[in-house]
């Protein structure tokens, strides 16, 4: 399966795991997909009648990967809304939203311990 294969899964897996069970089908409001193109380029979006949003764009970055960038919205079981912007080229999947965790920032001691390390690698004895 490639990227985009891969991308598009993971989209619906997050649109329907964040459905409540119904009893008839929620209507499709738009969707839209231009791609794959000449140049690898690609970008599709859509967006359901219960408020679930979600696009995204894609280009090749070299010869065997793709840039991307996205995002997707729901509402979650209390009707707050949710957003994920994200990016996933060479460097890995970055997303971002306000509900995600953020790691702590390193205290100061801990970063001059690194760049002195980093400075000064450790010898080896022959």
């Amino acid at each position: 399966m490639n990227f985009f294969g891969i991308t598009l899964v993971i989209g619906c897996a997050i649109a329907i795991a964040n459905c409540a069970p119904v009893d008839q089908p929620i209507e499709i409001l738009k969707n839209t997909f231009d791609g794959p193109n000449g140049d690898g380029s690609y970008s599709y979006q859509y967006e359901t009648a219960n408020g679930i949003k979600a696009q995204e764009q894609g280009q090749l970055a070299g010869e065997k990967s793709l840039a991307v960038q996205g995002s997707y919205s729901y509402q979650d079981e209390n009707g707050n809304p949710i957003e994920v912007k994200y990016i996933a080229d060479e460097n890995g999947f970055r997303p971002e939203g306000v509900h995600l965790p953020v790691a702590p920032e390193i205290p100061a001691a801990i970063l001059r311990s690194l760049e002195y390390i980093a400075a000064h690698p450790q010898q080896e004895k022959l």
